[in-house]
This record gives structure tokens, C-alpha cells and sequence, in this order.
């Protein structure tokens, strides 16, 4: 039996470059507090310096996302991957790849401090591990953004 008709068509999303400069915004703020959190944890409590860790996070988390994620969800959007899954899956990658590069001396092809096998290996398992967490973080923070940025095609 053919159940091809019986199929729910795609959901197509669209977007407006309104939205899409919100969800920028929107991006930026997340990390932002993300980075403030992470100060507080680190017992900063001087309001200034934590006023200055959320800004500079604020600003180096929208760069970030202009710069090393927006073109790459450009192309997925022109290739139709535009569902929420594809926005995290999508940050969540991108965010492994550059916070593991930058604790592994761009995965090793960086001259680094010499260190044996043992301590090389303690590095990329640490690595992997904390920019996994991170990971989590950027995949969640890409899910708002498209939550802002999407709505279903009419």
C-alpha cells in the first residue's frame, strides 16, 4: 500500500530580515548572560566588572554568531534546512569545533608547549568535555534565536 498521500506536507518556515536582525540581538543577550553567569560562578561580584563581562560577552557573542554562524545558516536556509533541530544541531557544532580548536592548539596543528602523550591526551578529553557543555548552551541559544527569527510559510 502506497501512503504517500496520507503524508503531512513539510513545514516550510520563512523568515524577514527584521526578525532575522532580532534573533541576532536576541543571540547576542543569551550569551551575554551565559558569560555573566559564568562570572558570577567564578565569585566575581563587583558590579562593574560584572556589568563589563555581560556586555563583553554580549558583543563577542553577537560577532561570534555574524561572523562564523550566520553564513553557514545562510546556506542552510537557501538549502531549505531551516527547522529549529537544524538551527541547534548547527550551533552546537559550530560551538564544539571552535571551543575545542581553541583548547588543542587548533587541534594540534598549532605550535603548543611541549607535552607528552599522556598530557596531550588529558587536554583533548578536557576539552571535549567542557566544550561539550558549552555546546549544549550554543545549541539552546540557537534554538531561541530561531524560534524568534521562523514562522511557518502560509
Amino acid at each position: 500500500m502506497d501512503d504517500t498521500g496520507m503524508r503531512a506536507p513539510p513545514r516550510l518556515y520563512e523568515t524577514t530580515l527584521d526578525r532575522a536582525g532580532l534573533a541576532l540581538g536576541a543571540g547576542g543577550l543569551l550569551g551575554g548572560a551565559f558569560v555573566l553567569l559564568l562570572v558570577i560562578v567564578g565569585g566575581q561580584r563587583d558590579p562593574l566588572s560584572l556589568f563589563a563581562a555581560w556586555l563583553l560577552g554580549t558583543l563577542f557573542t553577537a560577532l561570534g554568531i555574524t561572523a562564523v554562524a550566520a553564513p553557514l545558516w545562510l546556506a542552510f536556509h537557501l538549502a531549505g534546512w531551516r527547522g529549529a533541530w537544524h538551527a541547534a544541531l548547527l550551533g552546537a557544532a559550530l560551538a564544539m569545533i571552535v571551543f575545542v580548536a581553541g583548547q588543542t592548539y587548533g587541534f594540534g596543528l598549532l605550535d603548543g608547549p611541549p607535552s607528552d602523550g599522556r598530557t596531550a591526551l588529558f587536554r583533548w578529553f578536557s576539552a571535549t568535555a567542557t566544550s561539550a557543555l558549552i555546546a549544549l548552551v550554543a545549541a539552546g541559544i540557537a534554538a531561541a534565536m530561531w524560534r524568534i527569527a521562523y514562522r511557518p510559510a502560509r
